[in-house]
């Protein structure tokens, strides 16, 4: 056999054996053509998938209520104070005068040689309240800290470094004020009831001398030690809002007016700025503006992947496709049905400017939007976000989910949400004694603390201030986020949780201080609301209610009130909430998925029959590439023979006719 095909016959075997192969492989570029096709489908898919979830992103903003009674705050003079508002404000218009700011306590130390003047070790303790008339009343609502200051630590400069590592709501520095150099503690905070009183355990026990770390001792209450000098007196911040007259603890005011936070900036007694405050239409109208060219854009995807052209007469990869009408016609359908219990005197998109048009985008007439936002008895938000509206201002309307069903919900109360509580059994002791009844041992909210508290005698309520701030202060108690509350009625104390519910509680575990300041405390653990709603027992937790059957994951929050009836709560989805639901299934369910599936598994299919095709053509190639190879062999064995005959046949001799 010759190696090389067609060298002995000079046929061109592996010429003709590839145009064989050809026309043998026809199929197997058909099924390459029907697998780009599929895989083009697949594509188109997964960008009309995509075009859904951008839609659908575009409606979060549409789902919350506050988007649309937001309220914009205008001061006339800004470079009094900024203002911003929320939506709880009350349209309407303020005389402010800002007569001053707020200011934070400072002190001042001696003045030393150096910064690496050595002080003094120990203990800082450091209590924020209010001086008025020789005494100090303590902030119930800061926690005292105790600061330790080490022998390493001890220089000017190693105070200050220690009091600002300690995070303890005060800062400390060093001001050369050119003969010599102080520390300058200041509080973090600025108000009347968040001034210094600082206390020392000094290493050479004399706590109120003026050497070593009680050099930095500072009680202005009267018999008090006072080796710091003030140097900016702890003020609140006044102002006078429509004649009323105001003093804050901060310049960050958020409760003058409801909804409303000032950040002070300057004062200017003796004049008056106008506050307005106004409908947020614009950013309602941005947002409106943007869910419909949201939609449009899904429109323009939609029509991309499906439409024919009649003038080329070319269809898209999706033209016809059941699924994309599918899509289409359920989109359009939300958008159009009205809805049913709107609450707010809105059901159409159409009344807010919202039209389709011809070609299935839509247009949006912003004037009268703003003419519907101006009516007072047009509420925007129940057209686009779930919500739900409240027949008693005690009840609020929390949050619902997809499957909550619209309608008006009856609502009854059968018990109200407590605190944990733990009241003292006699008067407390005013006097504390280190050691002897300074400390409590308790567990808030099932998070278990020991405090301690500082030796002194009290009275009935600057005791509760102290006891307050030393468990706020704990960090178990503050890290937890949980918070108590203490008061007294003659003379006997009362702790009480912030939290409502069951999982409210207080308890006294022990401590020496127990029996002298509570006695046998009664501990009372808080209880969750109960109620129904529509008739069906809710869930409670705290002060909120989640309803079932048909109001499930319906939301409400009960601050206060009786129990019985206690009004309705009428609730719906609107268009953004409804369209949320819709675009959240077809794109997790089985609408689009399905198709591609079907078109994996349809690829699937092409790859199975390319390989059994592949081994087919193979089989092929080898059984022409063998024939042709003996017709090879065969055509130069012939060749052979005819060259050595016409050899021979040359070599006899001739003859004559």
């Amino acid at each position: 056999m010759l190696a090389s095909p067609g060298i002995g016959s000079g046929l061109d075997v592996n010429g003709i054996v590839k145009q064989l192969m050809a026309v043998e492989s026809q199929p197997l570029t058909a099924l390459d053509n029907k697998e780009a096709k599929q895989q083009t489908r697949l594509t188109a898919f997964g960008t009309l998938k995509g075009a859904l979830s951008s839609f659908q992103s575009s409606l979060s903003a549409l789902s919350d209520p506050a988007k649309f009674t937001g309220v914009t705050a205008n001061f006339a003079d800004a470079t009094l104070a900024s203002v911003s508002a929320t939506s709880s404000a009350v349209v309407g218009s303020h005389s402010v005068e800002i007569q001053t700011l707020a200011q934070s306590h400072k002190l001042k130390s001696a003045n030393y040689a150096t910064t690496s003047t050595a002080i003094g070790s120990g203990t800082l303790t450091i209590q924020f309240g209010t001086y008025n008339g020789g005494t100090f009343t303590l902030n119930p609502d800061k926690a005292a800290q105790s600061i330790t200051i080490s022998s390493d630590n001890s220089s000017l400069t190693g105070i200050r470094d220690t009091i600002n590592q300690a995070n303890a709501g005060v800062s400390a520095s060093i001001v050369n004020d050119g003969t010599g150099n102080r520390l300058v503690i200041a509080s973090n905070d600025t108000g009347l009831s968040n001034a210094l009183k600082i206390t020392t355990t000094d290493a050479d026990t004399n706590n109120t001398d003026n050497a070593g770390l009680s050099q930095l001792a500072y009680n202005a209450s009267t018999g008090g030690t006072t080796n710091l000098t003030q140097t900016a007196a702890a003020s609140n911040a006044t102002l006078v809002i429509d004649g009323i007259s105001i003093s804050k603890a901060s310049n960050t005011i958020t409760d003058a007016i409801e909804g409303v936070t000032f950040n002070l900036l300057k004062a200017n007694a003796g004049t008056t700025t106008t506050l307005n405050l106004s409908r947020d239409t614009a950013s309602v109208q941005s947002t409106v503006s943007s869910f419909v060219k949201a939609f449009n854009d899904l429109n323009k995807t939609i029509v991309d992947l499906s439409k024919y052209d009649a003038t080329t007469k070319q269809a898209s990869i999706l033209t016809g496709d059941s699924t994309v009408r599918t899509i289409q016609t359920q989109l359009r359908n939300v958008m159009s049905n009205p809805l049913t219990t709107a609450g707010g005197g809105l059901s159409i998109l159409s009344e807010v400017g919202i039209t389709f048009q011809t070609d299935g985008t839509l247009k949006f007439d912003s004037a009268k939007l703003t003419s519907v936002m101006s009516d007072p008895t047009k509420d925007v938000s129940t057209l686009f976000a779930s919500v739900g509206k409240t027949s008693d201002s005690l009840v609020s309307f929390v949050s619902a989910k997809n499957d909550t069903v619209n309608g008006e919900y009856s609502l009854n109360i059968s018990r109200i949400a407590t605190q944990g509580t733990a009241v003292g059994s006699s008067a407390a002791a005013l006097t504390i004694n280190t050691g002897v009844n300074d400390k409590l041992d308790l567990t808030i909210d099932g998070v278990s603390a020991s405090v301690t508290l500082a030796a002194g005698t009290y009275t009935a309520t600057s005791l509760a201030g102290e006891i307050q701030s030393r468990i706020n202060g704990v960090s178990e108690i503050s890290s937890a986020g949980i918070k108590v509350t203490l008061s007294e009625s003659a003379g006997k104390l009362t702790i009480t949780s912030n939290r409502y519910g069951s999982a409210s509680t207080v308890s006294i575990t022990g401590g020496n201080g127990k029996l002298d300041l509570f006695g046998t405390p009664v501990e009372t653990s808080g209880v969750d609301v109960a109620g129904t709603i529509n008739g069906i027992t809710a869930t409670g937790s705290g002060q909120t209610l989640t309803g079932a059957a048909d109001s499930s994951g319906l939301v409400i929050k009960i601050t206060g009130g009786g129990t019985g009836a206690r009004g309705t709560i009428d609730f719906a989805h609107g268009f953004a909430k409804k369209l949320d639901k819709l675009v959240d299934d077809m794109l997790n369910g089985h609408l689009i998925d399905s198709r591609i599936d079907g078109i994996n598994a349809s690829i699937k299919d092409i790859d199975a029959q390319r390989d059994t095709l592949n081994q087919r053509l193979a089989d092929t190639e080898k059984r022409i590439r063998a024939q042709y190879t003996a017709l090879d062999t065969t055509i130069a064995s012939m060749t052979q023979t005819s060259n050595f005959l016409q050899q021979q046949l040359s070599n006899l001799p001739s003859t004559s006719s």
